[in-house]
């Protein structure tokens, strides 16, 4: 989680002085948010000016601010196995304590542990991020089943005839294949 100021222009950003600091205080937001730099991993991330949509809620609890809710937009990679373009649904479930800056939570626990509430600010971007990246597949595929890439030509099975082979000659047989006339492949004992 970051430490630094979060801006209070920016659409991740929330201002928890409405609820005060009253334990069972809450607010709902429902809001999108633009993407600045890629969420996700090299292969499948949602891009950069994609939109995120929040669905959350804030509570105020004895020690900080308690953020529940769900983030879900979509990301954009390519097939694990065949490499064509997908789009895939991303959704992924957020809760997290921001902990007041004065609370027993925030002197217990490293900034990396426990996120702090800066100038009575939450930015929810680097929570999103995180929840994001391990909703994603590591090899994300075009649909289950799919049958990849032929490993002789590279192209995609789904393009190619049924039954698609390639025929390999053993270069250890080729000249005596060439010199008996056995096209394209070993000779036989009867040869």
């Amino acid at each position: 989680m970051t430490t630094k100021r979060p801006n209070h222009a920016s659409p991740w950003v929330l201002d928890t002085r409405p609820l005060g600091r009253r334990p069972g205080s809450m607010k709902a937001y429902r809001l999108t948010a633009p993407v600045g730099d890629p969420m996700g991993i090299e292969v499948l991330a949602v891009p950069r000016d994609a939109e995120i949509d929040l669905d959350v809620r804030i509570e105020s609890v004895a020690e900080g601010v308690l953020v529940s809710g769900t983030a879900s937009g979509t990301a954009v990679g390519e097939c694990a196995r065949c490499l064509t373009e997908i789009r895939v649904p991303v959704s992924a479930d957020l809760r997290e304590l921001f902990a007041y800056p004065d609370s027993t939570t925030a002197a217990t626990t490293d900034d990396d542990e426990i996120p702090r509430l800066i100038d009575d600010l939450i930015d929810l971007e680097p929570l999103v991020r995180d929840e994001i990246v391990l909703t994603m597949p590591l090899a994300p595929l075009c649909r289950p089943d799919c049958a990849g890439l032929c490993v002789e030509c590279g192209e995609r099975f789904d393009d190619l005839e049924p039954g698609h082979s390639h025929e390999i000659l053993d270069p250890r047989w080729a000249d005596l294949a060439a010199k008996f006339g056995v096209p394209g492949g070993s000779p036989t004992a009867n040869n």
